[in-house]
């Protein structure tokens, strides 16, 4: 059950977009803000390589797999204490790996800044949830921030070079330190309480939603979604740079192209799925993905330029995700009132298995250096998820 929106949650849209976009921008911002001084972290700390990969894969498991620890406790104890905590444990986390010089404190200082990021992630999301379920403003941030978490990783590096390269490594963390006390501060004073516990929330189920249908559904949708771009950022530097020749600053830009249509998209798209429903939204999601994947293949036929033939069908492709994050987090946790934060942090934990495990074998098993992977994913995934919604509406929950 969530509070009266004019009751806890009264800031326009706008407003509430800059209270809770910096926790979301901040996630996955000192993950890739971080990658281009890795390959100098090892003579920096003393240390080898395997140990500088330790603190990349700790942080993206942790902060995927710590939503299913925060988003039970967000239900336990509110979503305010947990954004603030997490938001305070990921600043100071920041400010010590600026200070530190010793490898392994270094390791462990990335995984308690995950865990920060991680319960500011959930608890935020689960606001959402809280405020905004099955409303065009609900659809309009999801899809915004869907926008975000795929352009960050175009400007992350980009900055994360700037600062490093004008003030050293240390300034990154520093960066981080000082990005996560500006949005904990607006939070302190304007982050109000949206959930009200009950005795149901604080058991804290996982069975109670892994057994909905329509929760993995819309997780498998979502999955599908972020997947596409996952494995999109993960063989475009090869085709574009390696195959294609473009230099960094070229590719960069188009990189940079598929996220300003999806935020462009955000302008129009969520109110659309509003209007016509979760499950035709969803729908429409993975069909454009699957059109993606046909276009990526039968591009190279039709446009002489190997960058469009990659690059249009991928704007095709970020409509497509769109149409679906605007959509797949109501979808996923429709039927869960009080325990909003338990479902969120599932839901965002197997979207990043799905993400990290199957977007993955597409890359490794297939050639990482053409369309392969992309089309091969882009359809697959969609495919599975279309079939599960037709079973779910042909059978009662």
């Amino acid at each position: 059950m969530s509070f009266n929106l004019s009751r806890s949650w009264s800031y326009t849209l706008p407003w509430a977009l800059a209270l809770m976009a910096p926790f979301d921008i901040l996630a996955s911002l000192a993950m890739d803000i971080y990658l281009p001084v890795v390959p100098e972290m090892p003579t920096a700390l003393g240390t080898s390589p395997a140990v500088i990969q330790l603190t990349l894969s700790l942080y993206m498991v942790m902060l995927g797999a710590g939503q299913i620890v925060f988003g039970p406790l967000s239900d336990r104890l509110g979503r305010r204490p947990v954004l603030l905590g997490g938001a305070v444990v990921f600043s100071m986390a920041s400010l010590a790996l600026a200070l530190t010089a010793d490898a392994w404190v270094f390791v462990g200082l990335r995984f308690v800044q995950a865990c920060g990021a991680s319960a500011a992630l959930v608890a935020m999301f689960a606001t959402v949830r809280d405020v905004y379920a099955d409303t065009d403003d609900g659809r309009i941030i999801y899809s915004l921030f869907g926008a975000i978490l795929a352009f960050v990783p175009a400007i992350g590096p980009v900055a994360g070079s700037l600062i490093a390269v004008t003030f050293g490594w240390r300034a990154i963390f520093l960066f981080l330190a000082v990005a996560g006390m500006a949005a904990l501060v607006p939070a302190i004073f304007g982050w109000h309480e949206t959930h009200r516990s009950s005795r149901q929330a604080r058991q804290g189920r996982f069975g109670y939603v892994l057994r909905d249908r329509t929760f993995w559904v819309y997780t498998l949708g979502y999955g599908s979604a972020m997947g596409t771009f996952f494995v999109f950022f993960s063989t475009a530097p090869r085709v574009l740079i390696d195959k294609a020749g473009l230099t960094r600053m070229q590719f960069s830009l188009a990189f940079a192209s598929v996220s300003v249509v999806m935020i462009l998209a955000t302008r129009i798209v969520p109110r659309m799925a509003g209007r016509w429903g979760n499950a035709r939204g969803l729908t429409c999601g993975m069909v454009l993905l699957i059109a993606s994947a046909g276009a990526l293949l039968i591009g190279p036929l039709w446009v002489s330029s190997p960058v469009a033939a990659f690059i249009l069908p991928m704007w095709v492709a970020a409509v497509g995700i769109v149409f679906t994050v605007s959509v797949s987090a109501n979808g996923a946790l429709q039927s869960f009132g009080d325990q909003a934060g338990t479902a969120v942090g599932l839901y965002f934990c197997i979207q990043s298995l799905i993400v990290s495990l199957i977007g993955t074998a597409f890359v490794v098993l297939l050639d990482g250096a053409s369309v392969w992977p992309l089309a091969g994913f882009a359809t697959f995934m969609p495919l599975v998820t279309l079939a599960a919604l037709a079973l779910l509406q042909r059978r009662p929950r």
